[in-house]
């Protein structure tokens, strides 16, 4: 597999690709993205014995573009409104969704696994939407990502991955002292520290984290051959920009290119984050309806 090579560049974007280099600024306007502001109402999609899943999407033109919201997150963040704008204003279908137990959808995140999120994105994928795909994912959001497109390649047309979270909960818990990790065995209980959380941690079992395992993908080559943009910042705390370099390093696709802001942070929703996000989206789009 080709080598990924980096270089910096002043305006604090790093751009690297397998088999060549290639720098913008992210400043520049976006040439079809017109700011366009519409509000999608809410829906639910009923599935037999589980829980309903809220949703807003728009109907348009393919590829459509589905956005995977991170842990603890929702479908109303920066990103995911965003993303409905520019798709809006370029007549192309989105969907924007909550996983089980998230925000406005039904059950209890307590329950939830990996593996009952990724079957919540494949729902939406089978049952919302047609034809090919564009998977925006986000931290965990990204892995779910992962696992989809390898469940569903044929219905997916390319990715884009903002600060993926690949294997996130069980390469942190597994960095742990043999003593914290036997404890959070015993008690069945990890608070994982977070930032983002009132308390300053998040309750999470050790089922989970056993769940989880399963799901992982960066221990072998990952199956997937579709375009893959990569986007990580390098100030992120909570999943380093190196697990972007990994991922795409496992990843078969020689058309992959991989990301990296200089000042980004984790949720990288910054103003010139989310034009580099609708860009880079923009981007495939092209790609995929001129080939």
């Amino acid at each position: 597999m080709a080598a990924l090579v980096l270089r910096s560049w002043s305006r604090g974007v790093v751009r690297a690709s397998h088999g060549g280099i290639t720098a913008y600024r992210t400043t520049e306007p976006l040439h079809r993205h017109t700011g366009f502001r519409q509000k999608s109402s809410v829906q639910f999609l009923s599935r037999p014995d589980l829980p309903k899943l809220a949703y807003q999407n728009i109907k348009g033109k393919s590829p459509g573009v589905i956005f995977l919201p991170g842990f603890a997150s929702n479908m109303n963040g920066q990103k995911a409104v965003a993303l409905e704008e520019f798709c809006k204003s370029l007549g192309h279908s989105y969907v924007r969704f909550d996983y089980t137990g998230c925000g406005a959808s039904e059950g209890e995140a307590e329950m939830c696994t990996i593996g009952k999120w990724k079957k919540d994105v494949l729902t939406v994928i089978d049952e919302l939407t047609e034809g090919p795909q564009i998977l925006v994912g986000s931290s965990m959001g990204g892995w779910l990502m992962l696992l989809v497109a390898i469940a569903r390649p044929d219905r997916t047309a390319a990715l884009v991955g903002v600060s993926t979270a690949a294997d996130h909960f069980v390469s942190v818990f597994k960095s742990l002292p043999i003593e914290a990790k036997k404890e959070i065995e015993e008690k069945g209980v990890w608070k994982m520290p977070s930032k983002y959380n009132e308390e300053g941690f998040y309750s999470i079992s050790y089922d989970f984290i056993k769940e989880a395992e399963n799901h992982c993908v960066l221990h072998s080559p990952i199956p997937i051959t579709c375009p893959v943009r990569l986007i990580h910042g390098m100030k992120d705390d909570d999943v380093p920009w190196h697990v972007s370099i990994q991922v795409a390093d496992r990843i078969l696709s020689p058309d992959l290119d991989v990301t990296l802001r200089k000042h980004g942070q984790h949720r990288m929703s910054d103003k010139d984050d989310l034009k580099l996000l609708v860009y880079t989206v923009d981007d495939l789009i092209d790609k995929l309806t001129t080939n």
